[in-house]
C-alpha cells in the first residue's frame, strides 16, 4: 500500500507556469523545528462528495490522488462545511467561529467587500505563527480586503484621476489576520476585479481594463463569470496552475530550511466556475469540463504531495484535504452525464439539505493518523482550529474559536467518538438547520439556497419546519417533523440557545 499518492501525470509538468512573484520574499530562516507538525490544507472550490472515488464508487472522475489520500489516512463521511456557500465556510476554517455571528447573515463577499474577520480575532494562522510557525496563505482568499474605499484597487473613481496604487487600502487583509505570506485572487473566479494580489498589494496595477462577462453553458465547458476589472495578463485558465506553481515553491522553500515548522492555506480556485481545465486535463472524465477540473484538481493534490517528498517534509506534515460546501451540479448536469457530483445526498451547493455542506475530509500524518481508516465521527471544518491547537500543544483563549472541537482523540486513533455539542448548518439565504445524532431539524421549509423550491409556506397540519431521520433517511425525503413533535421543541430549543449571546 502506498503510503503517499503517487504523481500519475509527469507528461503534465510541461505545463507548469513560471511563476516567481515574490520569491525573495520566502527566505528561510532559524531553525527551531521541535518535532511539531507542518500543517498544509487544501480546500478545494464546489467540489461535492460524491466526486471523489474513495467516497463514490460510481463517480466518473478519476481521483487517484485523493484516492491515495484516503488509503494512507483517514477518511471522514460525516464533515460538514458550516455553511452551504464559501465565505461563511471560509471565515469559520481560519477562526473556528460560526459566520453568522458575524454581519454576514446572507450570502457571500464580492471581490471589493472589505475584511470579514475582525481586528483581533484569532485565526489558525495567528495561533500557529505565536508558537514559532511560518505562515503562508495561497490561492482564492474571498474574505474582504481592505476597508471597502471604492479606490482601493488603484482603479481610478473620478475621470483623471491616477491609477497608482496605494497598498494600505488593501489592508487589513490575509497579513493583518496571521499570514506571514499571501498570493492570490480576491475571490471566486467569477467576481470582478480578476488580478493576483501579494501582500498587501496588486500584482499589476489595475487601470479600468473591464473584460466581458463569459456566456453560461451548463455542462458545455466554460462556466460564466462576470463582467468586470481586469489587470493585464490575466489568464482566468492560468490561474489554478500558478497558485499550484507558487504553493509548490513555498513547500520547496521551507523545506530547505533549518527554521521552523510552516502552515499553508492552500485554497483552489477550483473546480468552482467558470469551469477552465487546462488543455492535457478534457476529456480526462466522463463529467464534462466540470469533470476534467476536478481530474485537475486531483492532480494538483498529487503536486503537493510531490513537493512534500522531494522537500524532505512528507514524514512530518499533516495534510488535510476538503471542500468549502456542496457541488453546484444541477439535475441537468446528472441527466445529462449520470454523475452524482453530490453522491446521494439531497441538494447542491447553498442549500440547507445535506448536499450543500457535507464535504469530503481526507487527513494524512505518517506514523500518527492511521492509514485506511474511516471515520463517522460529526465534524465541521470550523474544527480544524481547535484540532490544531492540540496537536501543536497550543492552550486556545476562552474567547478564541467558540464553534471548534478538537477531534483529535479520533484523528490519532485513541477515540472512535468524541463528545460534541450539536452542529449547526446555515444556508445561502439564512436558513439555518441543526444537527444531533441521527436528528435534523430544519428551520423552515424549502432548500434556503439554489435547489426550488426556496422557501415554503407552512403545509395544511401546520408543519413549518423539517425533521430527518439521517440514519433512517439519508437522502431527506421524509420529512416528520409532525410525528416527533417533542424532538423538534428539544432541537428547536438547543439551536436558540446555540445562537443566543453566549456564544461570541
Amino acid at each position: 500500500m502506498r503510503t503517499y499518492p503517487c504523481y500519475l501525470f509527469t507528461l503534465l509538468a510541461l505545463l507548469s507556469v513560471n511563476v516567481c512573484y515574490g520569491l525573495e520574499k520566502l527566505e528561510p530562516s532559524g531553525d527551531d523545528r521541535t518535532g511539531r507538525p507542518n500543517i498544509v490544507v487544501i480546500l478545494a472550490d464546489d467540489m461535492g462528495y460524491g466526486d471523489i472515488g474513495a467516497y463514490n464508487e460510481k463517480s466518473l472522475i478519476p481521483t487517484p490522488n485523493l484516492d491515495d489520500m484516503a488509503a494512507a489516512g483517514m477518511r471522514f463521511t460525516d464533515a460538514h462545511t458550516p455553511s452551504s456557500v464559501c465565505t461563511p465556510s471560509r471565515y469559520s476554517l481560519l477562526t473556528g467561529r460560526y459566520a453568522w455571528r458575524t454581519h454576514l447573515k446572507t450570502g457571500v463577499l464580492w471581490g471589493y467587500s472589505p475584511l470579514l474577520i475582525e481586528p483581533g480575532r484569532e485565526t489558525i494562522a495567528s495561533m500557529l505563527r505565536k508558537q514559532g510557525y511560518h505562515t503562508a496563505g495561497i490561492g482564492k482568499w474571498h474574505l474582504g480586503l481592505g476597508n471597502g474605499e471604492p479606490s482601493y484597487y488603484g482603479v481610478p473613481v473620478t475621470e483623471g484621476e491616477s491609477p497608482a496604487v496605494d497598498s494600505k487600502r488593501l489592508r487589513p487583509g490575509p497579513n493583518e489576520v496571521g499570514f506571514d505570506y499571501f498570493f492570490g485572487t480576491p475571490a471566486s473566479l467569477d467576481m470582478k476585479p480578476y488580478v493576483y494580489i501579494e501582500n498587501g498589494q496588486p500584482l499589476t496595477p489595475m487601470t479600468g481594463k473591464l473584460v466581458e462577462a463569459s456566456e453560461r453553458r451548463r455542462g458545455g465547458g466554460g462556466g460564466m463569470w462576470r463582467k468586470g476589472e481586469i489587470a493585464e495578463g490575466f489568464d482566468h485558465q492560468k490561474v489554478l496552475p500558478t497558485l499550484t506553481e507558487k504553493a509548490v515553491h513555498y513547500i520547496h522553500t521551507r523545506g530547505q530550511s533549518d527554521g521552523e515548522p510552516f502552515f499553508l492555506y492552500f485554497s483552489l480556485t477550483a473546480p468552482h466556475t467558470p469551469w477552465l481545465p487546462s488543455e492535457a486535463f478534457i476529456g480526462k472524465s466522463e463529467a464534462g469540463y466540470y469533470g476534467d477540473f476536478n481530474v485537475q484538481v486531483d492532480h494538483v493534490v498529487g503536486q503537493v504531495y510531490n513537493a512534500l517528498e522531494s522537500a524532505g517534509v512528507a514524514e512530518n506534515t499533516l495534510v488535510v484535504f476538503t471542500s468549502d460546501n456542496g457541488a453546484n451540479w444541477l439535475t441537468v448536469d446528472i441527466e445529462k452525464y449520470g454523475h452524482y457530483a453530490n453522491g446521494s445526498l439531497r441538494g447542491q451547493k447553498a442549500d440547507i439539505y445535506e448536499g450543500g455542506h457535507r464535504v469530503p475530509l481526507l487527513f494524512t500524518w505518517p506514523n500518527h493518523i492511521p492509514q485506511n481508516t474511516v471515520s463517522d465521527q460529526p465534524a465541521t471544518l470550523a474544527d480544524l482550529m481547535a484540532t490544531f491547537a492540540t496537536l501543536t500543544d497550543v492552550a486556545l483563549a476562552d474567547t478564541s474559536a467558540p464553534d471548534s472541537v478538537d477531534i483529535s482523540p479520533v484523528l490519532l486513533g485513541g477515540a472512535a467518538k468524541v463528545t460534541r455539542e450539536p452542529l449547526i448548518h446555515h444556508s445561502v439565504d439564512g436558513m439555518f438547520a441543526i444537527r444531533e445524532g441521527e436528528w435534523k431539524l430544519v428551520e423552515g421549509l424549502g432548500s434556503g439556497g439554489f435547489t426550488a423550491p426556496v422557501r415554503e409556506k407552512a403545509t395544511e397540519d401546520g408543519v413549518k419546519v423539517q425533521l430527518y431521520n439521517l440514519a433512517q433517511d439519508p437522502g431527506e425525503t421524509k420529512n416528520v417533523a409532525a410525528k416527533h413533535p417533542k424532538i423538534v421543541a428539544q432541537l428547536q430549543s438547543k439551536l436558540d440557545h446555540i445562537r443566543s449571546n453566549e456564544y461570541r
